[in-house]
């Protein structure tokens, strides 16, 4: 499977921006599990993540309220509404796909995701 990133982008503090990632090469067993991003010199932390069969949903904690991750309804697709962004989201964001089922609370660890879509630029200006 692989997945495309887009939507990144530079904003100003409080501003919006949409990012999406596209899986193709189509593969049944693989769909997009969330969004991710780069903590220094540890691994990719979960920031957004929505389940293979239902919609359960789990956010990092410090955007809680200000991003919405969803999907279309094939889920080969995954959004994330990025609202009201702070200087701390200035990160390169990755989407990666983990093989189904599974669920939103897998976003606690990358260590399972089997592929990384190239990551997308989100800087937040003061």
């Amino acid at each position: 499977v692989q997945l495309q990133a887009s939507g990144g982008g530079l904003v100003q503090i409080g501003g919006s921006l949409r990012l999406s990632c596209e899986a193709s090469g189509f593969d049944a067993n693989y769909r997009p599990i969330g969004w991710f991003r780069q903590v220094p010199g540890k691994k990719r932390e979960g920031v957004a993540c929505i389940s293979s069969q239902t919609f359960s949903t789990y956010y990092l904690e410090s955007v809680k309220g200000r991003f919405t991750i969803s999907k279309d309804n094939t889920g080969n697709t995954i959004y994330l509404e990025m609202t009201n962004l702070e200087p701390g989201d200035t990160d390169i964001y990755y989407c990666g796909a983990f093989r189904v089922p599974f669920s939103s609370s897998w976003c606690h660890s990358d260590d399972g995701v089997a592929a990384w879509g190239n990551g997308t630029q989100v800087t937040v200006s003061s």
